[in-house]
């Protein structure tokens, strides 16, 4: 028994040892790739828009407006939507090309805009008309069946109800039938 409970704890302590090298090698692991030799890279700090001296060359970019009423390239207004007249004029003002004027591409993005959404609207409508002419929907088949179904069983109890009432009238007499049994006394 003791030589059990030894081996027990041989095999708990090299279980350890194994588990503490694997703790350790993955700690060496991830120090290694969190810390690799580099060199660090510095970034000059980006030109301001007032260095740039024609429209050419400032219109490219995003955060710069060229004014031809001044000649001169500002910082973009960002806390306003559209630059006030303060700064420049739209119509003098110049935002990603030269050849067209802020307040042009103001009204041509405001008609593109407004075509692409009616269109949008115009093409929900045509294909929701679409669907309802095409056919009945599901509910008008679904009906449609239902009542087929109650016809054909109304059809049913009508007959049954008939033959019953025939059957009680055949009885009594009622009908004239070769095939009832007292038929043949009422010839004679």
């Amino acid at each position: 028994m003791n030589s059990m409970v030894e081996s027990n704890a041989a095999n708990t302590e090299i279980e350890n040892q194994g588990l503490t090298a694997s703790v350790c090698f993955a700690a060496v692991v991830l120090f290694v790739s969190l810390v690799s030799p580099g060199e660090c890279q510095t970034t000059s700090p980006p030109t301001p828009c007032s260095a740039y001296r024609n429209c050419d060359t400032c219109v490219p970019h995003a955060k710069c407006l060229w004014c031809f009423t001044t000649n001169n390239c500002t910082d973009y207004p960002v806390t306003w939507l559209l630059p006030p007249p303060a700064v420049c004029q739209l119509s003098q003002a110049r935002w990603g090309v030269c050849w067209l004027n802020f307040e042009a591409l103001i009204i041509s993005l405001a008609v593109v805009g407004g075509v692409i959404l009616t269109s949008i609207v115009v093409c929900c409508c045509c294909c929701c008309c679409r669907r309802r002419s095409s056919g009945p929907d599901r509910d008008e088949e679904r009906f449609a069946k239902r009542r087929e179904e109650i016809k054909q069983r109304a059809e049913e109890r009508k007959v049954e109800r008939q033959a019953r009432h025939d059957e009680i009238r055949r009885k009594y007499g009622l009908i004239g039938d070769a095939d009832h049994p007292y038929s043949k006394f009422e010839n004679e």
